[in-house]
């Protein structure tokens, strides 16, 4: 081989996942097929990216001094935020030092915080959003629900740090707003003890938009997934379908606020795949919440299309190209939850009850650890119809029960 072709050639890249859940896993899975080298990174050993990744690190991740040691150790062509609770300033001086950070510091520093990238949305850019505003303590977020121009009850009230639905709850009278506050904290990621108020949007339903920016030096573009109809309960998601039912002039204006927002925050070299949600009421489309990430509701497309979300977050990254997306028809996903709490991995039974239902496959996510609610892993499920599809994903769903394990007593 030419000295100047051997001299152009070098290792698949080295990827920094900094958050390492079972969204994570499944991005590690993807791009340990590509022939990546990856680091999973996390508050607490033996998360499920860290199981199927080539190494592992344990960080306090608000620790930025102690992101930068790890950037300076491995030193990745990557850097991959995988959650919200990030010490984002340590990402904004790694970017500056030349490693890439995906989508962007900006998006992630945006992101991290439901108060900025809100008045980013709404204020700046100027997409219809829910009436809302923010408290950083119990009296105050009284005054700005129930004042003269207050966001009014009922309301649901967020921190603006936090992740899956965590400390998300609706106040629906002036005494629950006491208890919202409390939950609120108690249910942040890192330092801001700021809750957002927003205006009860009674809603008919609520969709994530998969938008997915390549690099304008890769050829640009941006690519949508269709839309993912979810459903949630205390601010978590349940299950997502796929095909989502709605309007093409619907579909179209909520690709057109996507588009606008996402590339305001990645910038022309910003690439990955966002996860946009919306509400949909009537023949309004209205902007909730961004992640620039794979979403929780997105799992579905593990078994809806050949390019999961997955897939299509590590080629925007690796600026490799995106084909056309095949649809599979009608999909569903369901999640699987435990109903108890405890620090030792628990087992699960129901397994074979489930994988004998056609057209159902299921993921369990291997966390260390059991709390309640926790999302322990999703039974995903084709059909005829979307309905048949959810019927079928709940159905595997509830084959499948987190049990405690009870370890012998020593001798």
């Amino acid at each position: 081989m030419p000295q100047s072709r051997r001299a152009a050639l070098r290792p698949q890249p080295t990827l920094l996942l900094l958050g390492s859940g079972e969204l994570g896993k499944e991005f590690v899975i993807c791009a340990k097929r590509l022939g990546c080298r990856v680091v999973a990174v996390d508050r607490y050993d033996d998360a499920p990216a860290m199981q199927v990744a080539d190494r592992r690190e344990v960080i306090d991740m608000l620790d930025g001094a102690a992101i930068r040691r790890l950037v300076r150790r491995h030193r990745p062509d990557f850097v991959v935020p995988e959650i919200e609770a990030i010490r984002t300033e340590a990402l904004v001086a790694i970017e500056k030092a030349g490693t890439t950070v995906i989508p962007s510091a900006l998006a992630a520093h945006l992101t991290m915080n439901r108060d900025a990238i809100r008045s980013l949305a709404a204020e700046e850019l100027g997409l219809p959003t829910a009436r809302y505003a923010y408290a950083s303590s119990a009296e105050e977020l009284v005054r700005i629900v129930t004042g003269p121009r207050g966001v009014g009850l009922p309301c649901v009230i967020k921190p603006v740090m936090s992740s899956s639905g965590k400390g998300q709850s609706v106040a629906r009278t002036r005494a629950d707003l006491a208890k919202s506050w409390k939950h609120a904290i108690a249910g942040m990621r890192g330092d801001k003890r700021t809750v957002i108020a927003e205006e009860f949007i009674d809603f008919d339903y609520e969709i994530t938009l998969l938008t997915v920016k390549q690099r304008k030096s890769a050829g640009g573009g941006t690519t949508f997934v269709r839309p993912l109809g979810h459903r949630q309960e205390r601010g978590d998601y349940q299950e997502s379908w796929m095909p989502c039912p709605m309007k093409p002039a619907l579909v179209r204006e909520a690709q057109r606020m996507a588009r606008r927002i996402t590339d305001r925050i990645a910038g022309p070299e910003g690439a990955g795949l966002f996860g946009v949600e919306f509400f949909v009421k009537g023949d309004r489309v209205i902007f909730s919440e961004l992640s620039p990430r794979p979403h929780d509701t997105g799992m579905v497309t593990m078994i809806s299309q050949d390019l999961s979300e997955f897939e299509l977050h590590l080629r925007a990254v690796l600026g490799l190209p995106i084909p056309r997306i095949t649809y599979r028809g009608p999909s569903a996903s369901a999640v699987i939850l435990a109903d108890f709490e405890s620090d030792s991995e628990p087992a699960y039974t129901g397994l074979a009850q489930a994988l004998a239902i056609a057209g159902v496959e299921v993921r369990i996510f291997g966390k260390p650890s059991v709390r309640t609610y926790r999302r322990m892993g999703v039974a995903l499920a084709t059909g005829k119809t979307v309905d048949e599809a959810r019927r079928t994903a709940r159905k595997a769903a509830g084959c499948v029960r987190v049990v405690r394990v009870v370890r012998a007593a020593a001798r």
